[in-house]
């Protein structure tokens, strides 16, 4: 018997391909992906890319998921595969049953009910009675593209449509049933759940319809009804478009979750291609954890209402205790009495785009929402305020970081509650100079980096490896170095004008022109900077944003590549790491690295990776 697809998508899912594969072969970071040697086949150069589902070797073709790569790499069988990754995933293989194989037949002829329904709803979309909604749809702003992309659909005005519809396929009215197309009546035989409505079909990660949502024209209620809970479809799993957005991610997309259908169908058609939505509830856990599959740092997108602060403080609460320093949460508010469909229709993607740039940290974040309604006018109150403080800290099961968060807030909540000495002025608001933050103090280091790395496109041979797997978040320096990664592989002339070229065509040429005239960036950035200079320029920052525990770490490993390859430029990246830990050990501060970095001009101040 086949093993239930649900078991093998729960497997995949608890089995990070990562550190799996990196047993066998050193995997270094390639933006938010892997790279190494390929485990198959004899190669110098890494050609080997990992991503969060599967790996695909550029050189002998391998490509599989997790249970492939057992396969592969131990000579095991499938069965043998599975029983491996199970125990290490806590999981237990189910028994080959009739009754597991009688669901597991379901299983494959609901997949087709719902295949059936959706091309139905289709149809009747673009027939007469269907006019009603694709003229709604229209209204909307979208085009047939996208009408297509998305499958969206009519359900039909009269009761007995869908079964009749599908009559004819051999389909019953209990597999519709099932699927949760039908629902039961007391007084009489089971009729359809949508009933005149537009219809969202709703896909799992691998793009297989699993339910339906649908929307009612006019002024019924409920505006919104998404399909029951089936042997198919569980909400609390399930996001909206997530197959879609997995290949948005991979692009580089920002991943993005926000509250509806029609929010995440606009923002694909206006270029987000990673945007997600919960069907009509709060995001739960295994939802983050879906999104944290796509990206690190995902973005909740909220209204700015008192009703968009509360749902973000519940998204920022329910989070804390899956944080790690692997995976954080950014949010970003929208403006009063606008949605992310609105807000493109009026001010197009650049009015969305501003949403996204203006993303908060959750860690910088958290503390408005807590402090938000809580008087702290008296002991009592500046008390209870300080213990909810705490308690929030204190649910990260990290424990660094619930220290790191616990001091955060805590300093936040002395500052602002410090009483003001009599005779003491505060200085208003809008005189107020920057904080030298961490934050502040990195996000120019990083740009001080990436704009040498621009500036100075004949360094990339020696710095590639260690400018990949350096962690530059998701914003648009990432893009920058993603750009200038695959302008490398290509095998261009290594001249600036030509790398600037290049990242215009993608999209990042004004960010980057904005960024090189940047008054606060170190003179090593400029174009006529001496080449030793510019790269020790790049080594500096490169050390300063990577810190003392990952370099050394990154030196052991370019000792042990040394001895094993014998190779010039192995030795000069030894040379290299072992310089910028020195150097870091020493607390060397050079130009653009001090606490004057963290005041950048308004370009660097934009450049937060």
């Amino acid at each position: 018997m086949a093993l239930p697809p649900q078991f093998l998508d729960e497997l995949r899912l608890r089995t990070p391909l990562a550190p799996l594969i990196g047993r066998k072969t050193r995997l270094v970071r390639s933006g938010r992906n892997w790279k190494g040697c390929c485990p198959f086949h004899g190669e110098k150069t890494p050609s080997f890319y990992v991503y969060d589902d599967h790996f695909h070797c550029f050189g002998c073709g391998a490509h599989g998921d997790a249970i492939t790569f057992v396969m592969r790499a131990e000579g095991a069988s499938f069965p043998e595969a599975v029983e491996r990754l199970a125990n290490e995933a806590g999981l237990e293989v189910p028994k080959p049953t009739p009754e597991a194989a009688a669901r597991e037949k379901r299983a494959r002829d609901l997949h087709g009910v719902m295949e059936a329904a959706a091309a139905a709803f289709r149809r009747r979309l673009r027939l007469p009675e269907g006019a009603e909604g694709l003229a709604y749809l229209k209204r909307r702003g979208l085009t047939e593209e996208t009408l297509e992309r998305f499958g969206l659909g009519w359900s039909g005005a009269g009761r007995g449509t869908l079964i009749a519809d599908l009559k004819g396929e051999g389909i019953t009215p209990e597999q519709l049933l099932e699927a949760g197309l039908l629902r039961e009546r007391e007084d009489g035989p089971p009729t359809e759940l949508f009933f005149n409505r537009v219809m969202f079909p709703i896909r799992d990660r691998r793009g297989r319809i699993i339910s339906f949502g649908g929307r009612i024209l006019g002024d019924g209620v409920p505006k919104y009804v998404n399909g029951p809970e089936t042997p198919l479809f569980q909400k609390r799993r399930s996001l909206y478009a997530l197959d879609l957005a997995r290949e948005g991610a991979f692009r580089g997309g920002v991943v993005v979750a926000v509250e509806g259908y029609m929010d995440v169908i606009a923002l694909h058609q206006a270029g987000f291609g990673a945007a997600v939505a919960p069907l009509g509830t709060a995001l739960t856990e295994e939802q983050m954890e879906e999104l944290w599959r796509l990206t690190p740092e995902p973005v909740l997108c909220f209204d700015g209402d008192a009703a968009g602060a509360r749902a973000a403080a519940r998204a920022a609460e329910a989070a804390l205790p899956l944080l790690s320093t692997e995976r954080s949460l950014k949010l970003a508010t929208l403006p009063p009495g606008e949605d992310p469909d609105t807000l493109v229709v009026k001010g197009g993607p650049a009015a969305f785009q501003a949403v996204l740039d203006g993303a908060r940290p959750l860690g910088e974040a958290l503390y408005g929402l807590i402090a938000e309604g809580r008087p702290a006018a008296t002991p009592e109150q500046r008390a209870a305020l300080r213990k909810r403080l705490e308690e929030a800290a204190g649910a990260i099961k990290d424990r660094a970081l619930a220290g790191e968060y616990r001091r955060a807030l805590l300093d936040r909540f002395f500052q602002a509650t410090r009483p003001v000495r009599p005779g003491q002025r505060q200085a208003p608001a809008r005189f107020a100079r920057p904080a030298i933050t961490a934050e502040r103090t990195r996000a120019a280091q990083a740009a001080a980096l990436v704009a040498i790395t621009l500036g100075h496109p004949w360094l990339l041979p020696e710095v590639e490896e260690s400018l990949a797997g350096l962690d530059l978040g998701d914003g648009p320096l990432a893009q920058c170095r993603a750009g200038a990664l695959a302008w490398l592989a290509e095998g261009h002339v290594l001249d600036s004008a030509g790398l600037m070229d290049h990242l215009a065509q993608v999209g990042l040429g004004e960010f980057c022109t904005r960024l090189l005239r940047d008054a606060g960036l170190p003179a090593a950035a400029r174009p006529d900077a001496q080449p030793g200079e510019a790269l020790d320029a790049w080594w500096h920052f490169f050390g300063l944003l990577r810190g003392e525990t990952e370099l050394r770490a990154d030196q052991a490993a370019a000792r042990q590549a040394l001895a094993e390859t014998n190779d010039a430029a192995a030795q000069r990246r030894l040379i290299r790491l072992t310089q910028a830990l020195e150097a870091l050990r020493r607390g060397e501060w050079n130009e653009g690295g001090g606490p004057e970095a963290a005041e950048a001009s308004p370009a660097g101040a934009n450049t937060t990776p």
